[in-house]
């Protein structure tokens, strides 16, 4: 039996300019952080040659190909693990519907993990987000960018750069450990109480690029600038700064938004929280905050209504963390 975990994530900045649409163009650019919620798999060899795979629902099929699923479907073709296997996904914050968490690529990044460790090959990061991409981009053609695998396979605080040429540069970045505690208090994360699909979303994001594109300028640049703000410890400008981002991205498709989600935002403000946005293309999953621990309490008395889940920094990525292999 092999057990793996790979971490959420929250993107910080730049979130949108990791699309192809703009990154083919002129390059992207990310501040994201892995979180401590985490995906999992399990992975362990059957007696017969069938293949059973258990998620919100079970199958059990003869071939790959016969599977539902399409990330566990495609992860074992690329591993090339073809029967006699059963696979279990688990979440920590389930993913049905989509949580803006960016769940999907954990799950990708996962399941290649454990199925390469159950052929006896350990993955680099890059192999793992590299082949994520494959799968959900290319093979699949998921309406997403490389942001979600990226940060899933190698966790931490890291700002990911784009480039037009399909190559993508990580870049740790490096806090100390009272800093990066300082920041962990400050964050707040409510959910919203509904999910949605993030294609439709993403879709139209990347249609209306062209008309866009100043204000993804704008974002690009503030990943790095948020990152200089973190290393210089200037925590509050970095909370103000999520607001403006918030701001830009809000107006870059329809449904990104809603009354609700405003009105969320807009009380968590009054009550002290210096910005925030919602995490993912937008439309449901959660409300990230950026909040002085003097106020937490009266953010969530204004959102008492909704649950707020506790969310703390992640330093690892996908990685084992059982193996029993016979």
């Amino acid at each position: 039996m092999i057990v793996v975990q790979a971490p959420l994530r929250i993107s910080f900045f730049g979130g949108g300019t990791d699309l192809p649409a703009f990154t083919n163009r002129e390059g992207g650019c990310v501040l994201s952080t892995a979180i401590d919620k985490r995906v999992y798999v399990v992975i362990k060899e059957r007696f017969d040659d069938l293949i059973y795979v258990n998620y919100s629902r079970k199958e059990i099929v003869e071939h790959p190909s016969d599977l539902k699923h399409d990330l566990v479907r495609e992860a074992m073709r690329l591993a090339g693990v073809e029967r006699g296997v059963e696979i279990t996904t688990l979440a920590d914050i389930p993913s049905e519907g989509g949580s803006g968490l960016g769940s999907s690529s954990s799950i990708t990044v996962a399941l290649l993990l454990a199925l390469y460790t159950y052929r006896g090959r350990l993955p680099t990061a890059q192999d793992l987000a590299a082949e994520a991409c494959r799968i959900e981009i290319d093979i699949l053609g998921k309406p997403i960018g490389k942001q979600d695998q990226y940060i899933a396979a190698y966790g931490g605080l890291r700002q990911f750069t784009f480039l037009a040429d399909g190559q993508v540069g990580v870049e740790e970045v490096a806090l100390s450990d009272p800093l990066r505690a300082r920041l962990g208090s400050r964050l707040m994360l409510f959910y919203t109480g509904r999910t949605r699909s993030s294609d439709p979303i993403l879709k139209e994001q990347s249609a209306r690029v062209p008309a866009a594109v100043d204000a993804l300028r704008v974002m690009k640049a503030q990943a790095e600038q948020g990152r200089d703000l973190l290393q210089r410890g200037d925590l509050d400008a970095f909370g103000r700064l999520l607001h403006e981002a918030w701001m830009l991205k809000r107006d870059l498709a329809r449904g990104i938004t809603d009354d609700e989600i405003d009105g969320m935002y807009a009380a968590a403000r009054r009550a002290g929280a210096l910005g925030g946005k919602i995490s993912g293309a937008g439309g449901g999953g959660f409300l990230l905050l950026y909040a002085p621990a003097a106020v937490h309490d009266a953010v969530r008395e204004t959102l008492h209504g909704y649950r707020e889940v506790p969310v703390g920094l992640e330093r690892d990525g996908a990685k084992v963390i059982f193996n029993a292999r016979h």
